[in-house]
């Protein structure tokens, strides 16, 4: 990856020092009388640090050498038991995820915009979001002994295909499970995951991202949460669209106002401007109404 020239540099910074200064964003009750979630931001003030797990316990990097920093997790990351064993280090206040949302609308937890497996002499390949929910939960170890599984295969950083094996294994997972099984004072970082290579048209974003704030609404009770995502349009669409699902949904009232969206990542090898772009909408969701 290329690295930032000075002004992405100070782009960066400046998205810093807004993220350090958004708790302000976050009275303790809205004015009509709902709960308002404190954020990792609101922790960072009170503690001087927050702890949060990436994809739970860390992510698998397949063919990684021995020792390596990365891919050192021993669990199958992204799954219920990932997250269930950084919910039980005191010290961690939120796991980070990637949601993608299945042709059938079901809003998923997985990294990789494909998926592999081993078949009759060859590597099949399925984008994840072209798969319905069962066939994206036959991939890996099955929760129920009469199902039959299909192996998961994970490109490492080189090209080659390999056994994604893990330590511990566990199942795939949607949004709701890990809601309704994971501890609920562990916070979630849910990250809109979008393929960088797809021009997605607005009401296949609108579409996606309303089934995940459904799930949100329903199911995220009293537990911390705050969406971030690579894609400025996502992030963007997602604090627009809250109102509007809020008022469909009849337990959204016993959620929260607005849950906060926020564009943590930019990528430097993109061009500067969008750096920039990155910083201004940050601020703009974060200080708005």
């Amino acid at each position: 990856m290329a690295l930032p020239g000075p002004a992405a540099t100070r782009a960066a910074v400046r998205l810093c020092r807004i993220a350090a200064s958004a708790s302000s964003y976050l009275p303790s009750a809205a004015a009509d009388g709902r709960r308002e979630l404190e954020l990792p931001f609101a922790l960072v003030a009170e503690r001087g640090m927050v702890v949060g797990g990436h994809r739970g316990m860390g992510m698998n990097a397949v063919g990684a050498p021995p020792g390596a920093r990365f891919g050192a997790a021993r669990e199958r990351e992204n799954t219920l038991l990932s997250f269930g064993r950084a919910a039980a280090h005191a010290a961690v206040a939120f796991v980070e995820f990637d949601v993608q949302v299945t042709k059938d609308g079901c809003p998923i937890i997985f990294h990789d915009d494909f998926i592999l497996t081993q078949g009759t002499g060859a590597v099949h390949e399925r984008r994840v979001t072209d798969l319905l929910l069962e066939d994206f939960l036959s991939y890996g170890p099955q929760r129920e002994s009469c199902k039959v599984s299909k192996p998961l295969l994970r490109r490492a950083g080189d090209g080659r295909v390999l056994n994604w094996t893990t330590e511990d294994d566990d199942s795939l997972c949607t949004l709701q499970e890990a809601f309704q099984r994971v501890s609920p004072r562990l916070g979630f970082n849910i990250e809109l995951k979008f393929d960088d290579s797809i021009m997605y048209h607005r009401k296949d974003l609108q579409c996606a991202l309303k089934a995940v704030l459904q799930v949100v609404f329903e199911h995220a009770r009293n537990r911390p949460v705050f969406f971030s995502s690579f894609h400025p349009d996502a992030a963007q669409m997602m604090r627009e669209l809250q109102s509007f699902v809020a008022s469909s949904i009849a337990t959204a009232t016993e959620f929260i106002g607005k849950v906060p969206v926020n564009l943590w990542h930019i990528n430097f090898s993109r061009h500067q401007s969008d750096c920039e772009y990155a910083c201004c909408l940050h601020h703009s969701i974060l200080s708005a109404p």
